[in-house]
């Protein structure tokens, strides 16, 4: 079935022309041995060994309610409370989850596709050829996750979304802009760090082993994608004058603005014959939604901070909205879990399996009278 089929309402065409800037870089240095050069030839080898193949690597076989495909709690919804609430029945109710869960994952989806393009952009326009080694690996990491998330949509959801105009917004500011390194701040830095405070949400709360297989597995990559753009732009804006830091510094704080009014899912709610001005006001009062913004910007105000874009006016603009604090986050520390949780999550799948193959062969041979 056509993807258009599954779309709530339509999306604007059957793609996006984005006239890009900037010039394909070529090098010939093909010695990467350099002093500091060893860091990032690192995480390309570990961005070789750690490549999976989603098609086998995930377990599409578990089932999925599509109207509870996350177990997403009463509270954590944006109607709930509301005057529109209590004219819900059960299956309204049910449907609103499925709505929820296809937003999400659309978002994440068209996101991906976003990344990839902004990976393959950087292969061209990073000006060392080890840049331009880690990022090949990123835009299959990426390609992958496209891949898996239009998969879920598809088979389990059987719904998807248009891409939210903010996440647009973003992408066209990212991909229009002609200066090499803005690939690397618009998507490695605040679109992957959106993309991690999102995933990991709805991967340390949801119960459904399917979703959660798929995000976990999917962060495993973004921790090293950080990790690349945290190493490639603190050497490069240790470099930059005042004047161009504060032209990405601004650039940055649109771009938090955009990401923190994405977030409401307000197309959902007109869906539902709520109007926008009043969706937008449920989805404000949302504990969940306030606890989901805070956990976006302690992903990425650290790394904002790492990279040396700390400049008075983006100070402030972390104090107005409140996450100021978090730019003394242990932002290696969440990375690192993020692995872990991946690798956590193989070993107790593979433990089970193997477990569920004795009994198997143990049944086998009580039922074969071999002794």
């Amino acid at each position: 079935m056509s993807t258009h089929e599954l779309y709530v309402r339509p999306p604007s065409g059957p793609g996006r022309e984005i006239p890009a800037t900037g010039e394909a870089r070529f090098s010939w240095e093909y010695d990467m041995a350099g002093a500091g050069r060893e860091r990032l030839l690192a995480l390309y080898q570990k961005g070789k060994d750690k490549q999976w193949d989603g098609a086998r690597r995930i377990d599409w076989a578990l089932e999925v309610d599509p109207y509870d495909p996350l177990g997403t709690p009463d509270e954590a919804l944006a109607l709930y409370g509301t005057r529109y609430w209590a004219k819900l029945s059960e299956k309204d109710k049910g449907e609103l989850r499925r709505h929820y869960a296809s937003w999400n994952f659309s978002q994440f989806l068209h996101g991906e596709q976003g990344a990839m393009v902004c990976a393959a952009r950087i292969v061209e326009s990073a000006p060392d050829l080890d840049a331009k080694f880690y990022s090949a690996t990123q835009t299959m990491d990426e390609a992958r996750h496209a891949e898996v998330y239009s998969r879920f949509l598809h088979e389990k959801i059987g719904m998807l979304y248009p891409i939210n105009g903010d996440l647009q917004s973003l992408l066209d500011d990212t991909l229009r802009d002609s200066r090499w390194d803005m690939p690397y701040l618009g998507m490695q830095v605040l679109i992957e760090g959106l993309a991690l405070a999102a995933f990991g949400m709805i991967r340390d709360t949801t119960d459904k082993p399917l979703p959660r297989q798929i995000l976990a597995y999917v962060m495993q990559d973004e921790a090293r994608h950080v990790a690349f753009g945290r190493m490639a732009l603190r050497d490069h804006y240790r470099q930059l004058g005042d004047a161009e830091l504060r032209e990405r510094e601004e650039f940055v704080i649109e771009g938090c603005h955009l990401m923190r009014d994405r977030l409401r899912g307000v197309e959902v709610l007109e869906n539902f014959g709520v109007g926008r001005k009043e969706a937008e006001e449920f989805s404000e009062r949302s504990e969940f939604l306030h606890l989901f913004r805070k956990l976006l910007f302690s992903r990425i105000v650290p790394c904002v901070k790492d990279i040396g874009l700390w400049g008075e006016r983006l100070q402030k603009a972390y104090l107005d909205m409140g996450v100021f604090d978090l730019g003394d986050s242990r932002l290696d520390l969440l990375m690192a879990q993020d692995e872990e949780i991946a690798e956590r999550l193989d070993a107790e799948r593979f433990a089970a399996e193997e477990r569920a193959r004795v009994a198997e062969v143990a049944e086998a041979i009580a039922e074969g009278g071999v002794e």
